[in-house]
């Protein structure tokens, strides 16, 4: 957490952490103490902001980009809103050029698996988006009232214990087959709801095939190639809602994706692939390897850079989806990040705990505060400028 003092008051940032991280992902600086948060306190990072980063920035002599200046950015931005006399997603829209700002659809969590939970579930999320809801209110409602008749779906079906929930507040009943994850969801969902998966490939990615059943012992024998993946998710478009899959493939499987991406006809979205990273986005747009950006600031490490990361994406004919990060915090900058980028859907989690819901409440008073202006992306999500 960062805190930046001006002569209109205080401005304080947090950065998240995460729980599962690309291998092309920018890290953390961690202590790596064990005797001290388990390893995980972030003192030396502190010691970075107060010591180096702080006198560079008051001097004006700016040279880093790395992940710790992220909190500095942030509050930095804010800042500058409050100097311009104007609400932080408006001070976004205009440094991205954008005269409009629009609300986007929320893809809510609400099944976990992969290194989210300790359940069996191989793939790491499954999210639901109402895009058939007329505002933000509605898209929140309708989704509240799904998470909660998932809830008394799944505690009849497997028990109370079933209804834990996994590091992004999904639900993360002990089921193994993917299908099954997508049955529930199809049983909950009404027509204005559409769904969305968070495959997380890499984390089961062995010997250039693929390990459905990852956290049992290991068995070679069970892993199924590259292409019997491709025709399982085909099989998943063909017979769910499913409009939206994130990385389906592992991150360095380029031939997998450009495959998948030319066939499937869906939403395809790079995290592990592109890291919000400008060099393997542009690859991965020079391969046609797939057509969205997951967005995640933490991965590029200030605004200025996601901005340009965002219109780079745009640039290639891509959708944008912005995201948080699992190990979150309950600071909001994302919710006005995403109406001033107006990408028109953001990722952040289930309605569950007030790391996830601050985001949507933030949005919400956006929504308040634009009154009869507030634009909702609706089916529009993957390009809503063009709406």
């Amino acid at each position: 957490e960062v805190d930046l003092y001006t002569s209109k008051g205080l401005f304080r940032a947090a950065v998240p952490s995460g729980a599962s991280t690309g291998i092309y992902e920018a890290l953390e600086l961690q202590d790596n103490d064990k005797t001290r948060y388990m390893g995980k306190g972030v003192s030396k990072a502190v010691e970075h902001i107060n010591k180096t980063i702080a006198p560079a920035l008051v001097s004006k002599k700016l040279s880093f980009g790395t992940y710790v200046i992220l909190g500095i950015s942030l509050a930095v931005c804010k800042a500058g809103a409050v100097e311009q006399g104007m609400p932080l997603y408006r001070h976004i829209a205009d440094l991205a050029g954008n005269p409009k700002v629009i609300l986007p659809v929320p893809a809510f969590n609400i099944i976990n698996g992969g290194s989210h939970t300790g359940s069996k579930l191989a793939m790491q999320e499954f999210t639901i988006l109402p895009v058939g809801a007329s505002s933000f209110w509605e898209a929140m409602h309708i989704e509240a009232e799904v998470y909660h008749n998932l809830k008394n779906v799944i505690k009849e079906k497997y028990g109370k214990d079933a209804t834990n929930v996994g590091d992004e507040g999904g639900f993360a009943p002990n089921i193994l087959e993917n299908k099954e994850a997508l049955e529930l969801l199809k049983n909950a969902i009404g027509k204005a709801v559409v769904i969305g998966m968070d495959v997380g490939a890499s984390e089961f990615f062995r010997a250039r095939k693929y390990d459905l059943d990852f956290k049992s012992p290991d068995d070679p024998n069970r892993y199924i190639s590259p292409d019997q993946l491709d025709d399982l998710y085909k099989s998943f478009i063909r017979d769910y809602p499913v409009v939206s899959i994130e990385d389906p493939f592992d991150q360095d499987d380029w031939e997998a994706w450009q495959k998948f991406t030319d066939s499937a006809g869906i939403q395809v979205v790079g995290d592990d692939l592109t890291v919000t990273n400008p060099k393997r986005i542009a690859k991965a747009g020079a391969d046609k390897s797939c057509n969205c950006l997951l967005l995640k600031m933490n991965q590029i490490g200030s605004v200025t850079e996601s901005l340009k990361v965002c219109k780079l994406a745009q640039s290639n004919g891509w959708s944008v989806m912005v995201s948080h990060h699992s190990g979150e915090t309950e600071d909001t900058f994302i919710a006005d990040l995403v109406v001033g980028l107006c990408t028109g859907q953001i990722k952040t989690g289930s309605p569950c705990r007030s790391e996830h819901l601050a985001k949507y409440n933030q949005i919400l008073r956006i929504k308040e505060e634009l009154g009869s202006k507030a634009k909702f992306a609706s089916k529009s999500f993957r390009n809503p400028l063009a709406k």
